[in-house]
């Protein structure tokens, strides 16, 4: 069925359930995986305002440190349950334009990301990567929730 899972994560509490499915089901196929976590450029309009709080300072440092502690982890599931994964940080990317990418750059069957659920203005104000990939993917995706 699926030879070649990828597997989305943001590091949050919500996406770790995608991990998780797309760990088990990756397992249960023998199939192989590719993790993905994207990290969105500095924000414009924080560079814009001329004032940028000390904490983000050296934001791409900051990204690429969350992305190998999240990918650690990622990694360490896979081997954990006998997945050939595969864990990979696209920095500066759009998420969803960048995950329906690397699913067809890696020859992936099957996209596996979680959703947060938001509606409404959370949605609209935040936008849902999740949504935009199901618009614009080709390629079966599994939502977990």
């Amino acid at each position: 069925m699926y030879k070649h899972l990828l597997i989305t994560t943001d590091g949050s509490d919500v996406a770790q359930k995608g991990v998780d499915q797309g760990m088990a089901l990756a397992k249960g196929l023998g199939a192989e995986a590719t993790i993905l976590t994207v990290t969105e450029s500095f924000p414009i309009y924080a560079a814009a305002s001329g004032y940028i709080p000390p904490e983000l300072a050296d934001y791409d440092n900051i990204q690429k440190e969350f992305a190998a502690k999240v990918l650690g982890a990622a990694k360490a599931a896979a081997e954990a349950a006998g997945v050939k994964a595969t864990v990979l940080h696209v920095p500066n990317g759009q998420p969803a334009e960048t995950i329906i990418e690397t699913a067809q750059s890696r020859g992936c069957d099957i996209i596996v990301m979680a959703s947060h659920g938001r509606r409404g203005l959370g949605r609209l104000v935040l936008g849902s990567q999740t949504s935009e990939v199901l618009a614009h993917t080709k390629l079966p995706v599994l939502v977990v929730r």
